[in-house]
């Protein structure tokens, strides 16, 4: 059972740790040599593929030792081990790992990191 999400916009969701939010492609309906699949069929494969929307800040880690000199300037920023997916990215997942949600009656998907398996960046994508 997807969640579903009522926003006017995306720029409200903020990722949390290394969760990736993956908009899927659409699979095609028909097969390479023209014949009509049934619906459902598509949900039942374990490798899907979709464009990242949005990318948790990744991975935190605790501060060493050397954060505590009393010479340093204090700061309460959270430290983050940065995660590989940046928007853009055509990523390849396990769907099994993933959460499906609904936002602007639109499938998205939530994503581990560990269950992205390949991403395909194009930088001459968005120019």
């Amino acid at each position: 059972m997807p969640i579903s999400v009522k926003e006017d916009s995306l720029s409200k969701i903020i990722m949390v740790g290394d969760r990736v939010l993956i908009k899927p492609v659409t699979p095609t309906d028909r097969t390479k040599s023209g014949l009509y699949l049934p619906e459902g069929v598509h949900e039942k494969e374990n490798l899907h593929e979709g464009y990242v929307i949005k990318v948790g800040p990744g991975y935190p880690f605790p501060s060493s030792p050397d954060d505590d000199d009393s010479w340093k300037s204090k700061t309460k920023e959270a430290k983050y081990v940065p995660i590989q997916p940046k928007v853009g990215d055509l990523a390849v997942y396990l769907q099994k790992d993933c959460y499906d949600i609904e936002i602007n009656n639109e499938k998205h998907v939530i994503a581990p990191q560990s269950a992205i398996l390949f991403l395909i960046r194009d930088d001459k994508l968005f120019e």
